[in-house]
């Protein structure tokens, strides 16, 4: 392990009336200019933008004014069912009265839209417009099998398109060829989010909502659906989708959410003033995700779109006991993944881990794969077994200087019959190929991620924001950070490092490292604390000092507030 210090901008970073140290945080994640700063919802980049946009708006109008069946087809996950939540809730604030939905059962009939999943809809509700939100820009076959039955189809996606497009009434997704749209990072729910900003225009220029006799919706209240979507599909942060998030989270931390949100929070014993970014991420995106990886993700959206408390505390608690069968099915694979790899040296270690175990949960990959990413630093895929027989699938996460979705195109490219199909981006893609291909997979998988390495270490880089002065250890400055969030992928929480003395540890609940440290100059006392510390080395009398990695938090007990460390690495010195 390497600890690093961020790099700074060469280029001169004007941003007057920021303190110093925050200065240096913004800057070094790219931060030079205030306007980048201005988390204002007038600030986000213009819907007009977006190619296709005008003619989704129109496709929509048409629907509206006929009151045509429309039928919302999502993703089972967490980017997916906020999508499908806001384009619900959203087409009807509008004045959308016959709209439905339907999410794929990843078990049944795999990711996107599928033909089996357009019969479903034609045979359920007789769609006479189809849009897709957060997935369809490689729905070639299921697009095809709509516009037989003469139903219309409109593409909401954000993921990376091949090399043919569906054959749709209008797409719109950032990353088709000629979109001018310049945040590429927005997440599919985000998208759907833009089409309704378009729509409510357009109706708005044609009278829409006065020959109607309706009110004219406030779209932003689904920006608490944006920003868990945003977060938990763990996107980029950049300037406008930071925006959209704190936007959300304000809201949210007013009170002004979804019963189903407030529900999944209540579970996990979290106040709504205090919620952060990394709470939507790390609290209610998992509970949310269980959903589509052990049932149906209809539970999840149900939640999402519940008109009252009671209803949606009892599917949030429903989500809650999913969760908990997922982890405990989660940390036996991680057991059984690791006994494969003990054997292995670390010097041995393949460049690509691709592992597989046909009692392994398909549900569940990703989330095995994420770990041992984040474990041994290398490209992971994990293989489950499908329904059908001799059909693997696969679900893989990436580092950061490997972008997994180029890296199986270009296995494809060598090897055209190798995966039966893929799909994804840089971070995380998803794949399906026969049983018999695994061996020649994982050897091909290993001898492309060490291609594209060259002479990169795989060495896991702790980068952090440097070593703090004696001053930035009180509260306020907590409270300073906190504030000037969100933070997230791409745009990470502030990270320091120091070496501190110990002089007091103890264990809680066997799992959690509490600690009493001492600066370095032995000036200033601090409270710090590491969760789920390996107890076969912690605690330790004889480890006097330690390099640590830490974040400041703000710990609050009985009403009272106090600066903490919160322990990411620890280094025995």
């Amino acid at each position: 392990m390497l600890i690093k210090e961020r790099d700074l901008p060469n280029e001169a970073v004007n941003l007057p009336d920021i303190p110093p140290l925050l200065k240096r945080i913004y800057a070094a994640r790219g931060i030079t200019t205030p306007q980048q700063l201005n988390r204002e919802l007038t600030n986000i980049v213009s819907y007009k933008t977006l190619k296709g946009i005008d003619e989704a708006a129109i496709l929509l109008e048409h629907a509206l004014i006929e009151q045509q069946s429309i039928v919302i087809i999502g993703d089972y996950d967490s980017d997916g069912a906020t999508a499908t939540a806001l384009a619900m809730q959203g087409l009807r604030m509008l004045g959308a009265h016959n709209v439905n939905y339907l999410i794929p059962n990843r078990f049944d009939y795999g990711y996107g839209l599928s033909p089996e999943i357009v019969n479903m809809a034609i045979k359920t509700y007789q769609p006479q417009v189809i849009v897709t939100v957060d997935n369809g820009i490689t729905s070639l076959d299921g697009v095809n099998t709509a516009k037989q039955a003469e139903i219309k189809v409109l593409i909401t996606d954000h993921h990376l398109p091949g090399e043919q497009l569906p054959n749709a009434d209008v797409i719109v997704n950032p990353n088709q060829a000629d979109c001018s749209f310049p945040c590429k990072s927005i997440a599919g729910v985000g998208v759907m989010f833009y089409v309704l900003i378009a729509l409510r225009a357009r109706l708005r220029e044609k009278d829409y909502f006065l020959q109607k006799q309706l009110t004219e919706p406030n779209l932003a209240e689904l920006l608490d659906l944006v920003a868990l979507g945003t977060v938990a599909d763990v996107v980029p942060l950049d300037t406008n989708n930071r925006t959209l998030v704190y936007q959300g989270l304000k809201r949210i931390q007013k009170g002004r959410v979804r019963h189903g949100i407030r529900a999944l929070l209540q579970l996990a014993g979290k106040e709504l003033d205090t919620i952060t970014a990394s709470d939507l991420g790390f609290i209610v995106g998992p509970r949310l995700n269980a959903a589509g990886r052990l049932d149906d993700m209809q539970l999840g959206i149900d939640c999402l779109l519940a008109d009252n408390e009671a209803d949606a505390y009892e599917k949030a608690a429903q989500l809650d006991t999913l969760n908990r069968q997922r982890r405990t099915i989660e940390q036996t694979m991680q057991k059984e993944a690791l006994q494969q790899l003990e054997s292995i040296t670390l010097d041995n270690l393949p460049y690509g881990i691709c592992l597989f175990n046909d009692q392994w949960h398909e549900g569940v990959i990703g989330i095995l794969a994420s770990r041992l990413k984040d474990k041994y630093h290398r490209p992971t895929i994990i293989f489950a077994e499908t329904e059908q027989k001799g059909v693997l699938k696969g679900s893989a996460r990436s580092i950061t200087h490997i972008n997994i979705r180029d890296t199986l195109q270009n296995m494809a490219s060598q090897y055209p019959d190798l995966m039966d199909k893929f799909g994804g981006h840089a971070m995380a893609a998803g794949l399906v190929l026969q049983k018999e291909q695994l061996s020649l997979f994982q050897t091909a998988f290993n001898q492309e991620v060490a291609r594209q390495l060259g002479n990169e270490p795989l060495d896991k880089i702790i980068v952090t924001d440097g070593v703090l002065s004696q001053e930035d250890f009180c509260l306020a400055q907590a409270k300073q950070l906190a504030e000037a969030g969100p933070w997230g992928q791409s745009f990470p929480e502030p990270l320091f490092n120091g070496v501190f003395w110990i002089e007091q540890q103890r264990l809680l609940k066997d799992k959690h490292l509490k600690l009493v440290l001492r600066t370095e100059d032995k000036q200033q006392q601090v409270d710090a604390i590491a969760f789920n510390i390996d107890n076969t080395v912690w605690p330790n009398s004889t480890i006097k000092q330690a390099n640590i990695v830490y974040k400041l938090m703000v710990n609050e007990y009985n009403g009272q507030q106090n600066l903490q460390l919160l322990v990411t690495h620890l280094q025995p010195l």
